[in-house]
């Protein structure tokens, strides 16, 4: 009797733990479920996008509106156009600002987005005219270290 309770246990222990590694490898992968038919698309074009990645978080004051949907290189300006896919119940001003900061000293990159003050919204197909590029810790380390040395 013992022995199918201890299995019984060992059983329930091993789905948990299997439930749990699941949950944690979405979490890991940005698994994100923003549903279809309820965001709209921008773009915003960088100097530089450090290691921003598709499926990033896109965030306004700290809470996640949507995910970065694709990246390219424009082939004119050798600007990264970076496609964003936004939550249709978040509406954010034409004016408004995008950012690519950093998760905390060496986490990983995500779009900040900063409203604007006008009346008028972005739409589907918009752009983000105002933008911030990443900040690359090895070039800023780089410059410190220059100028440490005397060189500036």
């Amino acid at each position: 009797m013992q022995t199918k309770g201890t299995e019984l246990a060992v059983g329930l222990f091993i789905v948990a733990g299997l439930l749990a590694l699941t949950m944690l490898a979405l979490k890991v992968g940005h698994f994100h479920v923003l549903g279809r038919g309820q965001t709209y698309q921008v773009t915003a074009d960088f100097g530089n996008i450090g290691s921003l990645k598709p499926r990033a978080p896109v965030t306004a004051a700290g809470v996640r509106v949507g995910e970065v949907r694709h990246i390219a290189l424009n082939p004119r300006s050798y600007r990264a156009v970076v496609t964003l896919r936004l939550l249709k119940r978040y509406r954010f001003p034409r004016d408004s600002s995008a950012a690519i900061d950093t998760a905390g000293l060496l986490g990983e990159q995500y779009v900040s987005l900063s409203p604007g003050g006008s009346r008028r919204y972005l739409k589907n197909g918009g752009k983000i005219r105002v933008t911030q590029s990443a900040i690359i810790l090895e070039q800023v380390i780089s410059q410190l270290l220059y100028k440490k040395a005397g060189h500036g």
